[in-house]
């Protein structure tokens, strides 16, 4: 009677946070394509419905990874002007994207989604509304920025910042007007 109960017996308990470090994990060693909720659980050693304790389904998981891949991407600086906090979170953003396996995917899907990796385009929005940009142009162009770093994660870093520099121009000159 007095026997401890084996580790099988009792549920594993887990952190949003360490379950969504697992998952970028698991997303590293199989890809987007073979990802599931159910791979996700088997490694965790959990059954799959122990997986709804902390989200509502597996788009809020991928959002969740996207976020969190995003945010380890972020760097501590201070920003003076709003060209180089837009450079700063477009370089940012294809860090993270670049940084694990289909990330990219994951990144641009969740977002297009609108289920998260909303945080890049809310910041270049705030920093060109600062630079006095309309709610119009704020929108339109800090979409535009992040649409240039997904279609152009793969480019090297000298035509990715080369690019990147374009569309700032254009943006500035759009300002000045």
């Amino acid at each position: 009677m007095g026997a401890s109960k084996t580790s099988t017996s009792q549920p594993v308990r887990r952190r949003r946070a360490d379950v969504v470090a697992r998952a970028i994990d698991v997303l590293d060693e199989h890809g987007l394509a073979d990802w599931s909720m159910r791979r996700l659980a088997a490694d965790l050693g959990v059954q799959p419905s122990a997986l709804y304790h902390h989200f509502a389904g597996k788009d809020e998981l991928l959002a969740a990874m996207a976020d969190e891949l995003l945010e380890r991407g972020r760097r501590p600086v201070e920003i003076v002007t709003w060209e180089s906090e837009l450079r700063l979170v477009c370089v940012e953003l294809r860090d993270a994207m670049r940084s694990h396996r289909d990330a990219a995917e994951l990144i641009a899907g969740v977002h297009a989604r609108g289920e998260g990796a909303q945080e890049p385009v809310r910041r270049m929005a705030a920093a060109l509304a600062r630079a006095g940009a309309d709610d119009d142009l704020a929108r339109v162009g800090a979409g535009l920025v992040l649409h240039f770093a997904f279609a152009h994660v793969g480019d090297d870093d000298a035509d990715f910042a080369l690019g990147l520099e374009i569309v700032l121009d254009g943006l500035t000159a759009r300002l000045v007007r």
